[in-house]
């Protein structure tokens, strides 16, 4: 289990200079993240899918290992957001999501031939419009790093919280679903070593459901779980102030900011 502590609360002033400070550093992306015809077109069909699931249930799938031993077939009828290189799922465990998200630059880059080759709602970040080309298919998204704040609406700035399952819970919310479920999300990670620096992988993945998912030589970004929780638990406060809940059916997940649910129970 993730050891936790508390960080130092920041004043109203710092996080005022911090805003600023974070703004001014966006500047220079601002035109394109609004004004761009790919993103103006992307912001349209965003503005289409507000509340078009309201009061609906929604799965959002993490890529750990406890996916081998999740009966996937059960979500056939369910909406579901998969992110990253989940299209491996598809051939070793039979299952395929409704929506495809991705926001990291490095997976970007390295699956982009198998992630243009989807056909199924896709969305990415903005900046993947570097390898990228958009379709009918494909909506862009200004995730940031920077400012934490939960968005309600994904036209605007979204904060990615280090994890794309943070993306997809404020996705979800815009989609308007009332419950969320995780699984997958198993919060726990055999490799070890300095928060959000960049490794690449000597052998078969042992952190995903797939031994290809990073497999050999692909690179990828050691992960921050105590950044991530702060994440969650803001996303925790924000369905929970609308009336909404997230929950945890993980199957063995480390992950406690969230009520844990049995799966199987879920379907009764």
């Amino acid at each position: 289990m993730t050891k936790t502590t508390s960080r130092p609360e920041i004043s109203a002033f710092g996080k005022f200079v911090r805003r600023v400070y974070d703004g001014i550093r966006r500047l220079p992306d601002l035109p394109g993240a609004y004004l761009h015809p790919w993103r103006r077109e992307s912001m349209r069909k965003l503005a289409a899918l507000k509340n078009s699931h309201q009061g609906e249930r929604c799965f959002i799938i993490g890529n750990g290992p406890s996916l081998k031993v999740t009966d996937l077939s059960k979500l056939k009828n369910e909406f579901s957001i998969g992110s990253n290189r989940i299209f491996l799922a598809e051939e070793e465990l039979g299952f395929k999501p409704s929506v495809l998200l991705s926001v990291n630059d490095l997976v970007v880059q390295q699956s982009v031939e198998e992630l243009s080759a989807l056909r199924m709602p896709k969305f990415f970040s903005w900046r993947a419009r570097r390898w990228i080309t958009p379709d009918a298919l494909t909506h862009f998204l200004y995730t940031t790093y920077t400012t934490p704040a939960f968005a309600k609406d994904v036209r605007g700035r979204i904060w990615e919280g280090g994890t794309v399952t943070n993306v997809a819970l404020q996705l979800a919310y815009h989609f308007g679903f009332k419950q969320i479920i995780l699984i997958g999300v198993d919060h726990n990670y055999v490799d070890k070593g300095k928060p959000n620096s960049t490794v690449e992988s000597k052998g078969d993945d042992p952190n995903h459901f797939s031994a290809k998912y990073f497999g050999k030589g692909f690179q990828w970004q050691l992960p921050d779980l105590e950044a991530w929780e702060d994440g969650y638990r803001m996303v925790r406060r924000a369905y929970e102030a609308d009336g909404r809940e997230v929950l945890d059916a993980t199957i063995g997940g480390k992950l406690t900011v969230f009520k844990k649910v049995d799966f199987n129970s879920l379907f009764d």
